[in-house]
């Protein structure tokens, strides 16, 4: 779609919160130090993107709030458009409080009636999201109240009316709606997306089956191209039916595995902006998601182009 005005390349939008990471290895009841900072999958994704060197959008509700405005001025920071996020002082920002103790990770959410949930299809900007290639959203918006899943579901009908392509990780949330609830949502936006970015274990889930091959089968349904994250040291691709495999990029040391989603679909939707097959894309998120959990955070281990580049020159040759 030709226009005057200049778009990001990739729109996205949901629930950006406050986070609070305990320190010193422990856990929330006995630590004296919370370190401030923010996640949220879309604007992990958003910031990812900027950081590759292509221009992405994120849209959000934010409270009229510190860390809505934290999290406005950062994400602003990394060279993302927010200027179809919004601020309201009807609701708060939602907050997130994570620990790390005796090896096990757990998160802790506060993000019921936040800001964010009471998004409506009202917010979105049909001539902003007409104007870009791509489309990403994730299964988390949807769960978080019934207008956030119409809106979500209006989103992808604006992309598709206007040849945007719709990118889709569900991004399972049993903490937000259960199994059922979830199914109901997130099957039918997969019909609505051009590249369905699961998990084996959602899947599993979504699919109420242990079988790689029912669950290929049940894919091969879709219109989409399906990239399936998760299996035993290797990413699967699915497209018309044809599945080929694409290995990870293995690491010495496993610092943080959030974020790692994220960065992945960062660094695929990077590859499809520009042209690479859809091997050397998903190898290109695969190499993402290996740097994002040797840091601590959501967003904060995500690399730049450059790093890519040279990662890529010593580890892998890619078909130019």
């Amino acid at each position: 779609m030709n226009n005057q005005h200049s778009y990001p390349e990739v729109i996205t939008f949901g629930e950006s919160m406050g986070l609070l990471i305990a320190a010193g290895g422990k856990g929330l009841e006995y630590t004296s130090n919370l370190t401030p900072s923010f996640g949220g999958a879309e604007t992990n994704v958003a910031i990812g993107l900027s950081r590759l060197g292509h221009s992405a959008g994120w849209c959000g509700r934010l409270g009229n709030d510190p860390f809505g405005h934290r999290i406005y001025k950062t994400v602003r920071g990394e060279g993302v458009d927010v200027t179809r996020a919004s601020f309201t002082d009807e609701a708060p920002t939602g907050l997130m409080i994570r620990e790390h103790a005796a090896g096990k990770s757990s998160v802790y959410y506060y993000r019921k009636l936040s800001a964010a949930s009471k998004m409506t299809p009202e917010h979105l900007d049909e001539e902003y999201i007409a104007g870009a290639k791509i489309l990403h959203i994730t299964g988390i918006t949807p769960a978080l109240s019934t207008s956030c899943a119409e809106t979500a579901a209006e989103a992808m009908d604006i992309a598709r009316k206007h040849g945007v392509k719709v990118s889709f990780d569900p991004n399972l949330r049993l903490k937000l709606w259960d199994i059922e609830a979830a199914q109901k949502v997130i099957l039918p936006l997969a019909l609505k997306a051009d590249y369905f970015l699961p998990g084996l274990d959602e899947l599993k889930l979504l699919y109420e089956t242990e079988s790689t091959d029912q669950i290929f089968s049940r894919l091969s349904e879709l219109s989409a191209v399906s990239i399936i994250k998760g299996g035993e040291d290797k990413t699967y691709i699915l497209e018309n039916g044809k599945m080929s495999v694409v290995p990870y990029f293995k690491v010495d040391q496993v610092i943080d595995t959030v974020g790692a989603g994220d960065g992945f679909c960062a660094g695929f939707l990077a590859g499809l902006l520009r042209e690479y097959s859809l091997e050397e894309a998903v190898r290109v998120g695969n190499l993402i998601g290996s740097q994002v959990i040797q840091t601590v955070g959501d967003w904060e281990g995500l690399p730049s182009a450059a790093q890519i580049e040279r990662l890529l020159a010593g580890n892998a040759h890619i078909e130019r």
